[in-house]
């Protein structure tokens, strides 16, 4: 807080001494006072960004899982397109991204992935991108070149400070399994069953991490992703609840359909904000700035998609 504040007052007062300037310069000068006018608007949007962050531990890593939708091959292919793009934003911003858990699919893609992005408002900057995901693409798959529809869930949770995090799960609650991690083969595969799943059986979240090939310190990591999933429940329960006892319309927003990627027509449209970008490709390697900055505009309620119906 003390570094938003004191950027705020050395803005303010370099912005009062710019405009004292600004008054008093002939045309030569005014141009030499362009480039630090640029610079005091980037610092400008810069602060107004730090304003987006309006969620609870922004400042956390985010724990992401991308799971495919009903569809096979082509859906499985999707949300293995959707987890390295996000995984290749964390990595363009010079953040550790861990993969703690994924399950291939049959021919191509992933059924489920799960993933740590550590740095700098990792989750602030991807809460956004909770929701379903929709592709639109001529099938690379299908030998008529039918065009086919694909969806993929995300989920974003924070990584919770753990000392924040009161949560007990008896045993009896538990269903724990053990399997041989996924490998590329090679030296590098374990030949053990290393890997650990835990299913919390009143809700039924299953969370699993082969991450090391210690089934004890992968048991260690799933059993932390899973009280972090649980604490989230319990904190979108209780704003539920206090936003019905002050009798608010709370918008749909988690699970529902949140952005389409609509490949052959080189365009992406993100429904909540209506921001369209026409480089999928960047895009899909990681360019999602532009639609992250416009996701936090649209949570913090500065920001609303123009009524109209969908181009697809």
């Amino acid at each position: 807080m003390r570094r938003i504040v004191d950027g705020y007052q050395s803005l303010q007062s370099d912005a009062d001494g710019l405009s004292e300037m600004l008054e008093m310069a002939d045309a030569e000068e005014l141009e030499m006072l362009a480039e630090e006018q640029a610079n005091i608007q980037a610092r400008v949007d810069e602060l107004y960004r730090e304003t987006l962050f309006t969620m609870p531990h922004s400042d956390t890593s985010a724990i992401v899982r991308v799971k495919s939708g009903a569809g096979g091959t082509e859906s499985q292919d999707w949300a293995g397109m959707l987890s390295r793009m996000f995984m290749r934003w964390g990595e363009r911003r010079g953040f550790k991204v861990e993969l703690i858990d994924q399950q291939d699919g049959e021919q191509a893609g992933v059924l489920s992935s799960e993933f740590i992005i550590r740095g700098e408002k990792a989750y602030g900057m991807m809460a956004p991108e909770h929701g379903v995901h929709r592709l639109v693409r001529v099938s690379p798959f299908d030998s008529n070149n039918r065009r086919h529809t694909s969806f993929a869930s995300v989920d974003v949770v924070a990584e919770v400070p753990e000392e924040e995090i009161n949560i007990h799960i008896p045993v009896s609650d538990l269903r724990r399994d053990v399997f041989r991690s996924q490998g590329a083969g090679g030296q590098g595969v374990n030949t053990t069953d290393s890997a650990v799943r835990l299913t919390h059986l009143p809700t039924g979240i299953a969370v699993a991490s082969q991450v090391t090939r210690s089934q004890i310190k992968n048991h260690e990591i799933a059993l932390q992703i899973l009280k972090q999933r649980l604490y989230d429940i319990e904190i979108k329960k209780r704003e539920a609840e206090e936003a019905k006892a002050r009798g608010e319309q709370k918008k749909i927003e988690w699970g529902s359909q949140i952005r389409s990627y609509v490949l052959d027509k080189q365009y992406i449209k993100d429904h909540r904000t209506g921001l369209m970008k026409h480089n999928p490709s960047d895009v899909l390697d990681g360019d999602l700035d532009d639609l992250m900055w416009a996701g936090l505009e649209w949570m913090a309620g500065k920001r609303v998609a123009e009524e109209g119906a969908d181009d697809e």
